[in-house]
């Protein structure tokens, strides 16, 4: 049974044993964007990332499985996969805990005028500011309950009790007080003075927040965006945040790398990160059991119909 393995995955002597153990033959493909120089029609499991963006998926005519290194389901064509029985897995829970702490630290950034003493450090001023706002007692709301948001949820209840979910599958989460429907986003997000996305990016979700949703916000809200830069209006933001709109943290944009030319570089209540907050020195360790304890599953089930 051949496995390649595409993407940053990292791959040891001990961990290619394992896959061996499973009766997996293991090919390594370092770039996904690259043009093929092996023949990848008899490869019945994948483990990637961006490889079906840059690749027909139809030239794997033996796949049975993907393992995905993202949690996000937009790099892959669902209705090919559904229609051939793949079996298809995403990193649910590997990148959870790190951008969890990613949108509180960053809201606390913006409260607490981080950028305004780091830059006034760097020039040796000693001036205060009386506008540094407490994030105790806030309400914020999480759209998107899934794994970062609950996780998300979790973090933000060490400061405050008013956290309110919206998910198109609401249901009862101890982290929320309370998870509201979809239908219900208008009126959650117009009290709310900490909005984070952590939904996935799907054909409804495409473009929500924009000028008119975003003008709903309060003016001293702050949006958080850690999911897919498509579910906002960027330059809606920009409007917004020289306007309404508090702040935003932004870790993800429709275009990636972000334009030298987008106003959102200059806004000063922005903190802008280039696609980070999911970085973390454990996220390895979490990969490596998603992708050992879904192959083994897998294996045992192929092995079964054989």
């Amino acid at each position: 049974m051949k496995l390649l393995i595409a993407g940053n995955v990292n791959i040891n002597f001990e961990r290619t044993a394992f896959l061996n153990s499973l009766g997996f033959e293991v090919t390594v493909l370092q770039r996904e964007d690259k043009a093929f120089d092996i023949d990848v029609s008899d490869f019945e499991a994948v483990i990637c990332n961006w490889l079906f963006v840059h690749h027909d998926i139809r030239q794997f005519s033996s796949l049975r499985y993907i393992q995905l290194l993202s949690a996000g389901l937009d790099r892959v064509p669902l209705d090919y996969i559904h229609e051939k029985n793949i079996v298809l897995n995403n990193a649910r829970g590997v990148y959870s805990i790190p951008m969890a702490e990613f949108a509180v630290g960053s809201v606390l950034q913006l409260y607490k005028k981080s950028r305004f003493f780091f830059q006034n450090q760097k020039e040796h001023i000693w001036q205060k500011d009386r506008g540094i706002l407490e994030l105790s007692g806030s309400t914020v709301s999480i759209i998107g309950c899934g794994s970062v948001g609950q996780e998300t949820a979790k973090r933000f209840g060490a400061f405050t009790d008013n956290i309110y979910g919206v998910d198109l599958y609401p249901n009862v989460c101890p982290f929320f007080k309370n998870i509201y429907p979809f239908e219900q986003l208008d009126t959650v997000i117009s009290s709310s003075d900490v909005v984070v996305l952590t939904l996935p990016l799907t054909e409804q979700t495409k473009g929500i927040f924009d000028k008119k949703r975003l003008a709903i916000m309060k003016d001293s809200a702050v949006l958080v965006n850690i999911s897919r830069g498509g579910i906002v209006d960027e330059e809606a933001l920009a409007d917004a945040l020289e306007n309404n709109l508090g702040g935003a943290v932004l870790d993800v944009f429709e275009e990636e790398p972000l334009s030298v030319k987008s106003r959102l570089w200059d806004a000063e209540n922005v903190v802008i990160t280039p696609h980070i907050s999911f970085q973390s020195n454990k996220n390895d360790f979490r990969m490596w059991q998603t992708i050992s304890e879904n192959l083994k599953r897998f294996a045992g089930e192929r092995n079964k119909t054989e």
